[in-house]
């Protein structure tokens, strides 16, 4: 196993040293890992918020009576949500693993109010039907400008129709695409979406993107990412963000990546 912190050492690429504040850590659907949290719940939110994480990511979905409920499938104990009455899903039968009731979109942006430094990496989940996203999109930003939280939410989405959506409702925004398909920022930016927000390998695959990204003013994370070596090496690739399950990890490398630089 390569020593970490001697990687760390080896200087940075001049994407990452380019920009003054430097990496920054999203717990992935919240920091679930916490004691007494789960993923997507309130709690986990919290915890993330506790840690000083720079956002907490989470996955909205639509019931069928029009209910944005936080959640990461398509499905909760079976039932499929854009299926299913919210009255069906919200009750005392069915818990997320931390016993909280799966929460709706506005309970918990009501929560994130107790740390409002912190972003809300709100991804809507879709299977590109223009019909859910004719409700789910606008139910969305509604909500968001409910809560005046406006100036903390990016959203994110492996939708291309959406995205481009959220960027014209709401343009003071970031918007950044999931890759359903791999797009080069160029033609990203061509639609008016902020950012590429891609799975850690395919910067493997393609470091060129990075660069082309900063150059265009478009922000870049990674996703998935928890294991010590692969967050080392994207930051020194040069991304922005970090999604990660393990927040706290990615927290100390990024100190001891920047520590490096100085």
């Amino acid at each position: 196993m390569k020593n970490i912190f001697l990687f760390l050492l080896m200087g940075c690429t001049l994407a990452a040293c380019s920009k003054p504040a430097g990496p920054q850590v999203v717990a992935h659907r919240g920091y679930w890992k916490a004691e007494g949290a789960a993923q997507n719940s309130i709690a986990s939110l919290l915890a993330a918020g506790r840690i000083g994480a720079y956002g907490s990511e989470f996955d909205v979905n639509l019931t069928a009576d029009g209910i944005l409920v936080v959640n990461h499938d398509f499905t909760y104990h079976g039932y499929k949500i854009y299926d299913t009455p919210f009255e069906v899903l919200h009750n005392d039968t069915l818990r997320l693993s931390n016993g909280e009731l799966i929460p709706t979109l506005d309970e918990y942006l009501e929560a994130s109010l107790q740390y409002p430094e912190m972003k809300l990496v709100f991804e809507l989940k879709s299977e590109g039907d223009p019909a859910y996203e004719a409700l789910a999109v606008p139910g969305s930003v509604e909500a968001i400008k409910k809560y005046g939280v406006e100036d903390r939410v990016e959203f994110i989405s492996f939708s291309l129709s959406a995205c481009v959506e959220f960027a014209k409702l709401m343009p003071k925004c970031r918007v950044e695409y999931l890759g359903e398909e791999e797009l080069a920022p160029t033609e990203l930016k061509k639609m008016g979406i902020s950012g590429i927000d891609y799975y850690y390998p395919v910067f493997d695959k393609h470091p060129e993107w990075i660069q082309e990204a900063h150059d265009l003013g478009m922000i870049v994370n990674a996703w998935t990412v928890n294991q010590e070596e692969d967050i080392v090496r994207m930051l020194q690739l040069g991304v922005d963000h970090i999604t990660t399950n393990e927040p706290e990890l990615a927290q100390r490398l990024i100190a001891a990546f920047e520590k490096s630089k100085k």
